[in-house]
Formats: structure tokens, C-alpha cells, sequence
């Protein structure tokens, strides 16, 4: 039972981890973006792909928590 707590604890800590570094990140886009118009869609474009990699790495790690409650309720 500690074993599953500290790893549902471990997967929760990576997603809060990933949601804070891609806020950082927009933010500073939001800035890049007020500076300069070139810049504009290259910055929207690398906006898209961070938006995608938060989603992907959301779903793997609520993946692999199923993954371990299944592992634990099916012993």
C-alpha cells in the first residue's frame, strides 16, 4: 500500500512540475511575443508544440498510475 502512495506521490509531483515549467514558459512567450511581430508565429507555433507535450506527458503519467492501481487491485 506505501509502495502505490509513493508512487501515485511521485506521478503527481512530475504533472505539477510539467504545468509550472509550462507556465513559466508561456509567460515568457507572452512577453517575446509584445516585442516583437516575427517573432509572433514562430512563438504560436512553439506555443502549440508546448501545449501538445504538457497533454502528452499528462496522459502518459495518468496512464502509468492506472496502470499501477491495476497492478495493485488485480494481487
Amino acid at each position: 500500500m506505501m509502495n502505490l502512495i509513493k508512487n501515485i506521490r511521485k506521478k503527481v509531483n512530475g504533472i505539477i512540475r510539467s504545468f509550472t515549467i509550462t507556465g513559466v514558459l508561456l509567460i515568457f512567450l507572452g512577453i517575446l511575443i509584445l516585442k516583437n511581430d516575427y517573432i509572433f508565429t514562430v512563438l504560436v507555433a512553439l506555443f502549440m508544440f508546448i501545449v501538445a507535450y504538457t497533454f502528452l506527458s499528462g496522459a502518459y503519467k495518468l496512464w502509468s498510475m492506472k496502470k499501477d492501481f491495476d497492478k495493485y487491485l488485480n494481487k
